[in-house]
């Protein structure tokens, strides 16, 4: 048929996920910036979590790419 919508969503909320998760790695000796946030890395925690979604939908939407293909025997 046409493109997955997961697909894209999920290539973007990874990608948005991977550079927030980095960002919060490469600052996480700073606990300056963390003080509003009751000192928990929240741009770590929040990456990994866009991260795990984005994943989650391309693994999706590749099961249903690979169901919808005929087997051929």
């Amino acid at each position: 048929m046409g493109l997955d919508l997961r697909i894209p969503i999920g290539l973007m909320f990874s990608l948005v996920g991977i550079l927030l998760a980095v960002y919060g790695f490469m600052t996480k000796a700073n606990t300056e910036i963390y003080k509003r946030s009751l000192d928990i890395n929240i741009n770590l925690v929040w990456g990994l979590f866009l991260l795990v979604f984005g994943v989650i939908m391309l693994v999706f939407a590749m099961k249903s790419a690979k169901q919808s293909k005929p087997d051929q025997q």
